[in-house]
């Protein structure tokens, strides 16, 4: 199932809904609905197993509206927790994997399909950037799993955006703390969507395609196979420093090549198999702009190449 937030007007109530391939059916008359749209989601992931039978038979027979005909909105509009990884792709390299490692990000950066991702108004020298990323649906409360169990913390998945903020002469990870992890927490910048894909409908998490467009010009273009660290792993690590809860998110790393700026008036989707796809504005008041293109390598759109490349003990 695929499961949504959505509106049929501007400033109609938020409701939960599931994603079919005639449109969008509502579930608000099956599930239990609570004070924010968050916690009403959060609650569907907490009672889905009960909820199951009635949301499948809503999904064969249920009215749906035309997916033209409403907006859908972040399906997690605000996540208790955002823990992102750092880094977490081999990229082609041949060399040992790197340390698992996580940052949090503000949850209240998180935005959703057909919103603008809004650059600050900031005068330092900075380049703002686009992580497409696959992010894991916790449902918990999940402590110290093992990564044998890992299936039983994750509800779903859904798509990521890690929008991150770098000083203009870095292609890495910045050095000062005020473009660092702070960086990737400015209002609108984990844009999330366009759905929850259950877990039950990805047999693999580590065998799914990312694709990210800019203007037209595929950015990004790589396989979840290529992880340093799998989804497995990173529940246990994640649950062994924390308690993660339901609608809590793990966003699992993205594969920098094909890493460029965004800049105002473009246009920006994000696409993983099995998930979704969604489309968001860039706007930048100040107008900036950056030399257009790629900066970290080119040859991330063939898929097959992070297969052939990734050292054969890795993963």
């Amino acid at each position: 199932m695929k499961l949504v937030l959505f509106q049929t007007a501007p400033t109609a109530e938020v409701l939960p809904g599931l994603l079919a391939d005639r449109g969008v059916v509502d579930i608000s008359g099956a599930v239990q609905r609570s004070y924010t749209p968050q916690l009403t989601m959060q609650g569907v992931i907490d009672d889905f197993e009960r909820l199951r039978p009635a949301l499948e038979q809503l999904a064969r027979t249920g009215d749906a509206v035309p997916l033209d005909r409403v907006r859908l909105k972040a399906p997690l509009p605000r996540p208790g927790k955002i823990l992102a990884c750092i880094a977490n792709y081999w990229e082609h390299a041949q060399r040992e994997a790197r340390p698992l490692n996580m940052f949090m990000k503000n949850p209240d950066a998180v935005i959703g399909p057909g919103d603008t991702i809004m650059l600050p108004e900031f005068t330092v020298p900075w380049i703002f950037m686009h992580e497409a990323e696959l992010a894991l649906v916790i449902k918990g409360p999940a402590k110290m799993m093992k990564a044998k169990d890992w299936q039983s913390a994750v509800f779903g998945y859904t798509a990521m955006i890690d929008v991150s903020a770098r000083e203009q002469g870095r292609r890495t990870w910045p050095a000062s703390p005020l473009t660092s992890w702070l960086g990737k927490s400015f209002d609108t910048f984990a844009p999330i969507g366009p759905c929850i894909t259950t877990a039950d409908e990805i047999a693999d998490p580590n065998d799914l395609i990312v694709r990210f467009w800019n203007d037209g010009q595929l950015r990004h273009s790589y396989n979840t196979d290529d992880m340093e660290h799998r989804v497995p792993e990173l529940v246990e690590f994640a649950t062994t420093v924390m308690t993660m809860n339901s609608g809590d998110l793990i966003a699992c790393g993205t594969n920098h090549e094909g890493l460029g700026a965004l800049q105002d008036g473009e246009t920006v989707k994000i696409e993983i198999q099995n998930i979704g796809k969604m489309t968001l504005k860039v706007s930048d008041p100040l107008k900036r702009t950056w030399e257009r293109g790629v900066y970290m390598g080119a040859d991330s759109t063939n898929v097959d190449a992070v297969k052939r490349r990734r050292p054969q003990s890795g993963g």
